[in-house]
């Protein structure tokens, strides 16, 4: 049972005094102690009683609360008919160590409370542990070999009833029941339990959508490329996937939980397998880079090229074209003083997601994928299918290929809460190429792109190939000081005169310059006369001292609104 069922149960009075982001820790036992040091009988996961007939002076409350931390224990709760309000010392001290920590009313007696925790615990796992036993021993025989992880969750729906998918970092499902999640839902249940991973809580995270609630499991990498529990969780939070149940795994016993624990070890062994099947394909981006990057003959590089092609599209009967695609990602380090998260691995994994269609399911359809990593960078060969690019400059461009603004559509929800209010993730896309010479500068194309995307404000953005032959690409870089004082000079006179008379000057001017200064065009757009139109636009005139007729001043008016 939780602890957050014992403080909604009314007979028992409890009163919740801190640590309330860890009431779903799952309480296995109870064990009543007025010893200073009780670290020899607990075995963690027990709520403690207390008398408080160890408190003598402020500085007990401290030795007591970090032993209870260090063993475990899912909470303390503390009578209050010895000493009536609890001890500061003691509510600070919980409150350092994330202990929960429970007020127990006068007339409630801790034996009503033991019964109650030992009846709950008691008559759960009668009901479930031999048939926990009997499925854990199935599920770990039904391995990698036996189906990989839509076996494993077969056998949850069959045996316990439970719906239940492995989604990646960006909601999109690998694995799971039939009757799939729509894709905004299951988006939204991986922006939640990337939100609740960089705050630091302990799965299972549970979320309420709809009126149905889900419990969030995280599936952690385990092979050799795993991380150290000691290393940063920036550093595998954009990569992990996670095991989404429609149950509310609050009200679980012990053992259902150790169970889909059980699960979520064996879905991380198939990801680390998948991991190992991607090594080729990374292997075969890292080399092609290199030799673009050293500026190796286009001979050498199209025969490594012709090497990758039936690794990354089997079967394709022409060389494909190609498409170069940079991504960054970029985390605060605590104000300088921090140690720095190793970001090009972080880009590599969080690339070859993005890049997969996010209406494919299944955790292959990354095979099409060559991603390598350079410094903090990650970059991505994608391979096209062979089209007939425009050989002149009366035929309309190809229409084939990714687009940055599409790619990043449907993962900025959930990557946007993983990257929290420290990180960036900026992409860069290049256009299709047809020959080894040109990845030379598509490479410096979709890098000039990333930039672009770099000097827009938000967690994630995307910049492509088209918008480095427009304004667009020189005003990101305009300075902050000189963007505002040359808005400021333009625009302010015509918002104060909005603000006082309700005048609506730059609606009219972004509508005038948006009709190429057609004035029935705009009057029509507007639904006004053209002769109050012509008022309008003769107001802002004056205001500014500018003359709308004119080239110079209708381009400045455009700009300043577009940085504004």
């Amino acid at each position: 049972m939780r602890l957050r069922a014992l403080l909604e149960t009314d007979a028992l009075g409890l009163r919740l005094l801190g640590g309330e982001d860890e009431l779903d820790r799952t309480v296995r036992g109870v064990m009543t102690t007025d010893l200073k040091d009780p670290s020899r009988y607990l075995s963690g996961g027990e709520l403690v009683l207390t008398g408080l007939a160890w408190f003598r002076e402020p500085e007990d409350a401290e030795p007591f609360v970090r032993i209870l931390a260090a063993a475990g224990v899912a909470g303390l709760a503390v009578g209050e008919a010895e000493l009536g309000d609890i001890p500061d010392d003691l509510v600070q001290a919980c409150l350092r160590h994330r202990l929960p920590l429970f007020a127990v009313h006068e007339s409630v007696a801790f034996a009503t409370i033991t019964e109650h925790v030992v009846r709950q615990v008691s008559g759960e796992r009668a009901g479930d542990l031999a048939a926990v036993v009997d499925r854990h021993r199935r599920l770990m025989t039904s391995g990698p070999a036996g189906g990989g992880p839509e076996a494993v969750l077969d056998l949850l729906g069959s045996d316990l009833d439970l719906r239940a998918w492995v989604l990646s970092p960006t909601g999109r499902r690998i694995a799971g029941a039939s009757d799939a999640l729509d894709a905004p839902l299951a988006a939204t249940l991986a922006g939640e339990h990337l939100a609740a991973t960089r705050t630091g809580r302990r799965g299972p995270h549970r979320v309420a959508v709809g009126g149905t609630t889900y419990s969030l499991f995280p599936i952690r990498n385990t092979g050799r490329t795993a991380a150290p529990a000691s290393r940063d969780v920036r550093e595998t939070v954009l990569s992990d996937w996670l095991l989404a149940v429609e149950a509310d795994a609050g009200d679980w016993p012990a053992a259902r939980l150790d169970l889909l624990q059980g699960v979520t070890q064996l879905i991380a062994v198939e990801r680390d397998r998948r991991d190992a099947a991607r090594t080729v394909r990374r292997r075969l981006a890292q080399e092609v880079l290199e030799l673009v990057q050293t500026g190796a003959a286009p001979a050498e590089i199209a025969a490594r090229l012709r090497v990758a092609a039936p690794v990354l599209l089997p079967g394709l009967g022409t060389a494909p074209h190609w498409q170069v695609v940079v991504a960054r990602v970029e985390w605060d380090h605590d104000g300088g003083t921090g140690p720095a998260v190793e970001a090009g691995p972080v880009a590599q994994a969080l690339l070859e997601e993005i890049l997969v269609d996010p209406a494919t399911a299944g955790a292959d359809s990354a095979d099409r994928i060559a991603v390598a990593h350079t410094g903090d960078e990650a970059i991505a060969l994608v391979p096209l299918p062979a089209v007939p690019l425009p050989d002149s400059e009366d035929e309309s461009p190809a229409q084939t290929g990714l687009h940055a603004d599409a790619l990043l559509a449907a993962v900025r929800g959930p990557l946007s809460a993983g990257l929290a209010d420290d990180g960036r993730l900026t992409l860069g896309v290049s256009a299709a190429v047809h020959s080894a010479e040109g990845l030379r500068g598509a490479l410096e194309e979709a890098r000039h792109a990333r930039r672009v995307a770099a000097a827009r404000p938000g967690r994630v953005c995307a910049a492509g190939h088209h918008e480095l032959a427009s304004h667009v690409l020189l005003l990101p870089f305009v300075p902050d000081d000189v963007r505002r004082a040359f808005t400021a000079r333009l625009l302010d006179p015509l918002r104060d005169y909005d603000r006082r008379h309700r005048a609506e000057l730059i609606p009219t001017l972004e509508a005038f310059l948006d009709c190429d200064g057609s004035w029935t065009r705009c009057a029509t757009r507007l639904h006004l006369h053209v002769n109050t139109l012509r008022y309008r636009v003769g107001r802002i005139e004056q205001l500014t001292g500018r003359d709308l007729s004119r080239l110079e001043d209708k381009l400045d008016f455009f700009l300043a609104l577009r940085m504004s």
